[in-house]
């Protein structure tokens, strides 16, 4: 499989939406640890908003369905969650301008995502926060395609890296948002949000998985 259509794309989302739903209770006892508690349910209730504005929308390109799902997490999700998905879904979307994406648009368009989440938060890498899984994603995407791998090689290793990154975070000590002040209580926990952003990536692998299978 080398190409992302809309078609595909939406199944993504629907699959993400799915996962964040599934896995709303882990999210908010991981966040009940060192944060407000309501990642899982914030996560849901965004997710769950974006089915429904895909549900009435025909787009044009990728990037429409892209840039629609930021844009209803924004408006959806609470906290600081909501801002920084928000932020990676437009920003995306905005690269991704036609009815199709290679693996390499795709992969350029998930890099601005995390520039874009980044310059929002401030994090890097070891911070505790959503990049910790993002990163190790979007490395391991590069190097499989750079390794001759087509987009579902690369899917797959991105969210096998993401979920590597996110659980990398369990003796990390929080240095941004609300996990940072709870200063060493922070360490021994997985961080909520690279946990997320985890299911994002997995959800893209299922549904190419799926695809190329089918």
């Amino acid at each position: 499989m080398s190409t992302l259509d809309i078609e595909i794309t939406r199944a993504w989302l629907q699959a993400t939406a799915a996962s964040m739903n599934d896995n709303a209770e882990r999210l908010s006892a991981l966040d009940a640890a060192i944060g407000d508690g309501d990642h899982g349910t914030n996560m849901r209730r965004g997710f769950a908003g974006v089915i429904e504005k895909l549900a009435g929308t025909e787009p044009a390109t990728v990037g429409e369905l892209l840039v629609l799902t930021g844009r209803t997490l924004i408006s959806t999700v609470g906290g600081a969650s909501g801002p920084l998905y928000g932020a990676i879904f437009r920003a995306a979307g905005k690269r991704l301008t036609g009815t199709t994406a290679t693996a390499d648009d795709l992969a350029e368009a998930l890099r601005d995502g995390m520039e874009a989440v980044q310059k929002l938060g401030g994090a890097q890498t070891g911070d505790k926060t959503i990049i910790d899984a993002y990163a190790p994603a979007m490395d391991a995407f590069t190097a499989a395609l750079g390794d001759g791998g087509d987009l579902l090689g690369a899917a797959r290793a991105a969210a096998t890296a993401a979920e590597e990154g996110a659980q990398a975070t369990i003796p990390l000590l929080a240095r941004k948002g609300r996990a940072s002040y709870l200063g060493e209580r922070s360490i021994g926990h997985q961080d909520p949000g690279a946990t997320s952003t985890a299911l994002v990536f997995e959800a893209l692998a299922g549904v190419l998985g799926t695809r190329a299978e089918g």
